[in-house]
């Protein structure tokens, strides 16, 4: 409960709203404020009332670097002040539950304010020498050019052509198809190897030579690729397979300057979505999850559009309802959807005849309704879900 109370605290201020915006940017932010609590505990559980030595963990350098890469680096600072306030509100209640001798809480509470702000007032100081030494890093080399360049063209600043393609290596005038990365390896190890190996594979997977990359944090890379990519089953399954500890969210593909930036930000804006959905997929595009995206501002309202269209049908089993989704986009014919689901077409008939009498009215009447209430019932959240109900298998 900590974790999350103080995690929530800290993207909560407005200094870091770009932070919270950005899953990968803030699960860092949440991981470092977490090992701060874990590393304050654990050294009273060792030593009680002993100086807690800072913070300067292979994590915490970590989420130092990330925060820089992202211009955020100050942010982090204000964080871990924040982090500390609501982290004191909840030691306080819980040392209020503990005793209630006057002179016994006195003590409790000065021996641990004096050390948890010296320990955070230490960890701070760590952290913003090592920001300090992240900024000058970033200051010169390839990448902080790239990065520079890429900030600018995302921002509709005007921008030189011509210097661009120069410093980025990158033609911008082609298609485009933007790519966010990210690690997701329980422990959160693994580093930029990973989504590298994954990045040449969607290269190769694409048809192109080469690829714009910018290395976004410890654990995340954006990339854009010179082709108008749509990845099929095949080609996602075999990525999966090959990529375990790797997700992918792709933009839907642009030419120019506005397609390279509207491709990374429709990237950014999959990429925050699937963060919603229980057991999200580790490939995810635009295109496949544009519909129920523009549903999940106001998941109340898509929950309720989603039982009026398909009433009983939208608690029916899995495989009837995904037959109808399928056979919409087979645009109606029984044999195409009955190739696409690997069942009989005999058997996509008797689900369709039974998805009709579960209908609030024929599937011909209705179908693009139809077709729109099932695409946001495939990809709701879990909150989306349980509204209508429990024990229903997501898809």
């Amino acid at each position: 409960m900590w974790n999350e109370t103080v995690g929530d605290a800290t993207l909560a201020t407005s200094t870091l709203a770009a932070v919270a915006a950005d899953p990968a940017l803030s699960e860092s932010l949440r991981r470092g404020n977490n090992d701060n609590l874990l590393a304050w505990a654990t050294a009273n559980l060792r030593a009680p009332g002993e100086p807690v030595p800072a913070n300067i963990c292979d994590l915490q350098m970590e989420v130092a670097r990330d925060m820089v890469r992202r211009g955020q680096g100050d942010a982090t600072l204000e964080a871990y002040r924040t982090g500390q306030n609501t982290a004191w509100q909840l030691w306080m209640q819980l040392c209020f539950d503990l005793t209630n001798d006057p002179a016994e809480l006195q003590e409790l509470l000065t021996v641990t304010s004096a050390s948890i702000s010296t320990f955070i007032d230490a960890t701070i100081s760590a952290i913003a020498r090592q920001i300090a030494i992240e900024r000058d890093e970033l200051t010169r080399g390839s990448q902080a050019e790239r990065r520079e360049i890429v900030t600018l063209i995302l921002g509709g600043s005007p921008v030189a052509k011509s210097h661009a393609e120069r410093v980025l290596a990158y033609r911008l005038d082609g298609p485009h198809t933007a790519a966010v990365l990210w690690g997701t390896a329980a422990d959160g190890d693994g580093g930029l190897d990973p989504l590298e190996r994954f990045a040449e594979a969607l290269v190769k997977t694409a048809g192109a030579r080469h690829r714009l990359t910018v290395v976004a944090s410890a654990n995340a890379l954006w990339i854009w690729i010179p082709a108008t990519t749509a990845l099929n089953t095949e080609q996602t399954a075999k990525l999966n397979h090959d990529n375990p500890h790797v997700g992918a969210c792709l933009g839907l593909p642009g030419k120019g300057l506005d397609g390279f930036r509207r491709s990374h930000l429709s990237a950014l804006e999959t990429q925050r979505f699937v963060t919603t959905i229980p057991d999200p997929p580790s490939i995810a595009s635009f295109a496949q999850l544009e519909v129920a995206s523009l549903f999940g501002s106001d998941p109340t309202s898509a929950s309720e559009f989603v039982q009026r269209v398909l009433g009983n049908l939208a608690d029916a089993p899995k495989d009837v309802r995904e037959t109808v989704r399928v056979y919409i986009q087979a645009l109606g014919n029984a044999s195409e959807t009955a190739a696409r689901l690997f069942a009989h077409r005999n058997t996509v008939v008797r689900r369709l005849e039974r998805a009709d009498a579960l209908l609030p009215h024929p599937l011909h009447e209705d179908p693009l309704r139809i077709g729109l209430a099932l695409e946001l019932d495939r990809w709701r959240s879990q909150d989306f879900r349980s509204r209508r109900g429990a024990g229903i298998e997501a898809t």
